[in-house]
């Protein structure tokens, strides 16, 4: 048996960063699929390997431990996996990168679809997103990345923040076209991190893969329907 179990839907979005920290760190792990996704979260919370409102959730086997929600997961992975920075202030602001691409994500659906984009409220979000994706440009900067080497937070070799990092932004832009160039325009050094990290051998077939198995689907719906409108107006 693999050493992991990881639940999330046939669709790279939130779940592509346990992926893509697994496949980083030469990790074999099994998806559970759709169906039983479905199940779970249609039974009874007792049944869970850990109480769950969504995936992702990941169960790791060899610890005996399940976790859900992206970055607590992504947490224990650099954690156990030996892949978060070596001081209490750089695992702070690794664990902060996580948070903030997954309030990114958050705010790109809308808050999961509760409502749909229109052109005036791209217009207005717009320099929003900008100023996200500064974020990761300042933090770079802060700690020597260039746009041909260094990391987010420095140090000697890709981590966590890395990692996430290149999944956020190179996800986006390969299914999102028009992010993409705002993120050149925007933040060229985060934009050259990114492609560098995902160009590494198990990330670069970590979305080979992603593409045969999820097509151009980034989280799927109506409300991705509405954000490639928007995007292509």
């Amino acid at each position: 048996m693999p050493d992991y179990t990881h639940y999330y839907w046939s669709a790279p979005f939130r779940g592509q960063f346990v992926r893509a920290v697994l496949a980083f760190a030469g990790q074999d792990w099994v998806e559970a699929g759709d169906a039983e996704i479905s199940r779970l979260m249609s039974g009874p919370v007792e049944d869970m390997p850990v109480p769950f409102m969504g995936p992702p959730v990941l169960v790791d086997h060899r610890a005996d431990v399940a976790v859900s929600q992206m970055p607590a997961i992504v947490f224990h992975l650099g954690e156990t996996l030996n892949l978060m920075p070596g001081t209490k202030g750089g695992r702070a602001l690794c664990v902060k990168v996580v948070a903030d691409a997954n309030d990114v994500l958050d705010e790109l659906t809308l808050d999961g679809g509760r409502e749909m984009w229109t052109e005036e409220k791209w217009a207005h979000f717009a320099p929003r997103l900008r100023k996200w994706m500064s974020f990761w440009e300042e933090t770079g900067r802060r700690h020597g990345l260039t746009d041909t080497e260094g990391f987010l937070l420095g140090g000697d070799a890709p981590g966590v923040a890395d990692v996430v990092t290149s999944t956020l932004w190179t996800t986006m832009a390969d299914r999102l076209p028009a992010i993409g160039e705002i993120l050149e325009d925007t933040a060229p050094l985060t934009a050259a991190l990114s492609r560098r990290i995902a160009a590494l051998p198990p990330l670069a077939a970590l979305a080979e893969q992603a593409r045969r198995d999820y097509g151009d689907i980034w989280c799927g719906g109506e409300i991705e329907a509405s954000l490639r409108e928007v995007l292509n107006a």
